[in-house]
């Protein structure tokens, strides 16, 4: 009788019957609810019989029934991607689990699950198992919102290729804390180039930052720190690091916090900034003895006054159109065939944009490659594509064609179909692997195993049946950007989940605003070079100048809805930008 009924609990997920599936994805609602309870609170055993064909596997929108994966994860001895966001995976549960991941993933989201310990496998606990190591391919772990408190050793062992670590939203108090394995050890984590943690309650930022000298991207902020380990400035490859929202007790670094890149940041704590905890010399005392003319009383109050002063010609500002104001609102559809292709898509419009001044316009292509390369993970996670608004007739439609069918000009090539498109770069990866003086294959062939199997390819059409967009490989040289480009239609796709498209656009939405406001303080010309360097200049270089009053970029808001109109994703809703809320201000 038990064997029946299981094969009867089985018999409801029709989904696993199809042999060789590759991905499978499973749409939150009371439905799943229910077959999840059935089950027991996790997967049907069926789902084993995929076995070594499947490579995705997500519950979409999440499941607050799902306990745990279930034995079947086990037989899943190929899957790259492992997402169940927003379940109820308790420690029992996820211990059980951390034994049967597959050691072929590559992207496991664990995001909004309430976790409040790990298994080994994941950083909780001893560094060490007779297993030896557990996840030696994977590459980015979403651990965002849960509630840990504390991280153990053993990611740094069982994923030594861990490239991006997101951890916004517990209750860490210390970084990095346990993570590291104690010291004598090869590199730990030597590829992890992302270390998220904004939003915890951080106390300390230790010294032994430095040991991670594969960090390209720091972000800790929103925490409770009050100093910065001057060892921070050791790490070779740092370059983006995210202080803001921390009341830091050296007020010079906090207002270079506020308002300055990070090559000052890590240039003022490299000699020795009274940021750092340790390592003060003469520089710092020099600056201790400033900070003290600096608080006599008769010079106290103008000092705030500067300060504050200060703080509010750097604040960066942006103004939301709601689509009820909006005449002429873009709207996208999306087609039922996406989903089982590239699901998630959010959308934008961003009015006001320089790319006049100086070389603007390769300042703002410069941060779209670095936030494919870190945020994006190279791609693999999500894809940013930008249209010059003006070359673009909607509605668009977000559907799928067929690889013979669907057709594209590339950005820089003539229309070709997708199909020959994708063997033109493969081949031109392949002569790259052959030059001996090339051991690095570009950036735009790294990600063509993502279509890899697949009978649609997704792709943005607009009302003129034109495809401008093929995600994640190209947009359409007919809608490129160009230095008279002022209005920008920015969209961003995953195969991954809904959340991390609104993270990059987030992000992208603020560098935008960064670079908007550096174009408006340099229209006089100080910056006008197309052979100067694409970083943004840090704003104490800028001297006194002020940008224009009331400079400030335009969002449109863009809604994705269903063939039958049915709202998908509005963005940027009220709820949006929350992640970068501390840097920038959002007028409704």
């Amino acid at each position: 009788m038990a064997a029946s009924a299981e094969e009867e609990v089985d018999g409801e997920w029709p989904e696993v019957a199809e042999s060789g599936r590759r991905e499978l994805s499973l749409s939150a609602g009371p439905e799943l609810e229910r077959r999840v309870r059935a089950a027991g609170g996790r997967l049907p055993r069926a789902l084993g019989v995929l076995g070594a064909s499947l490579r995705s596997l997500e519950v979409r929108g999440g499941c607050p029934c799902l306990r745990e994966p279930g034995p079947a994860l086990g037989r899943l001895t190929a899957l790259h991607t492992l997402a169940l966001p927003a379940c109820a995976l308790g420690p029992a549960g996820l211990s059980r689990a951390g034994g049967l991941l597959p050691a072929t993933l590559r992207v496991l989201d664990l995001s909004d699950n309430g976790l409040e310990e790990l298994p080994p496998e994941l950083g909780g606990g001893e560094a060490e198992s007779p297993g030896g190591i557990a996840l030696p391919e994977l590459r980015l772990l979403n651990l965002r919102r849960n509630h840990l408190r504390q991280l153990g050793p053993g990611l740094a062992v069982h994923a030594p290729a861990l490239q991006d670590l997101l951890l916004g939203g517990n209750r860490l108090r210390s970084l990095p804390g346990g993570l590291l394995p104690a010291a004598g050890r090869s590199p730990p984590l030597a590829l992890l180039a992302t270390l998220e943690a904004a939003g915890n309650e951080l106390e300390e930022l230790g010294p032994h930052i430095a040991r991670l000298t594969g960090l390209k991207t720091l972000d800790v902020s929103n925490n409770k720190l009050s100093e910065i380990p001057v060892e921070l400035a050791d790490c070779p490859k740092l370059k983006d690091v995210n202080l803001k929202g921390n009341s830091l007790k050296d007020k010079r670094l906090e207002k270079m916090v506020k308002s300055c890149q990070t090559k000052s940041i890590l240039e003022y704590l490299r000699v020795g900034g009274r940021g750092g905890i340790k390592g003060k010399g003469k520089q710092d005392g020099t600056e201790e003895a400033r900070r003290k003319k600096r608080e006599k009383p008769k010079k106290k109050a103008n000092s705030d006054s500067e300060d504050e002063e200060a703080e509010e010609v750097q604040k960066l500002l942006v103004r939301v159109l709601h689509i009820s104001e909006n005449p002429t609102p873009l709207i996208v559809k999306a087609s039922p065939g996406v989903k089982e292709v590239r699901p998630y898509i959010v959308c934008c419009v961003v009015k006001g944009m320089d790319f006049q001044t100086g070389n603007a316009l390769k300042r703002f292509l410069s941060v779209q490659t670095k936030l494919h390369e870190d945020l994006c993970d190279k791609r693999t996670a999500a894809t940013i594509a930008t249209h010059d608004l003006r070359l673009i007739k909607g509605p668009l439609l977000y559907d799928v064609r067929p690889p013979d069918d669907l057709k594209i000009a590339p950005l820089g090539r003539k229309e070709i179909k997708a199909k020959d498109l994708l063997r033109q770069l493969q081949l031109e990866a392949d002569e790259q692997r052959k030059q001996k003086k090339r051991h690095n294959i570009s950036g735009l062939h790294k990600y063509l195993q993502l279509l890899d199997g697949k009978e649609y390819y997704p792709c943005l059409i607009d009302s003129e049946g034109v495809v401008i967009s093929f995600p994640p490989i190209t947009n359409s040289e007919k809608t490129k950007l160009g230095k008279m480009t002022s209005d920008i239609f920015l969209e961003v796709t995953s195969g991954t989940s809904l959340q991390i498209c609104k993270d990059v656009m987030d992000t992208l939405l603020l560098k935008m605003a960064e670079l908007h406001k550096f174009t408006a303080e340099n229209k006089d010309g100080e910056v006008n070079s197309d052979h100067e360097s694409n970083e943004i200049v840090p704003c104490e270089n800028l001297g006194a100048r002020k940008p224009p009053q009331n400079s400030s970029l335009m969002l449109e808001q863009v809604r994705v809805m269903d063939m039958d109109g049915n709202l998908k994703v509005l963005y940027p809703s009220k709820t949006d930008l929350s992640t970068v809320s501390s840097l920038l201000t959002v007028i409704h």
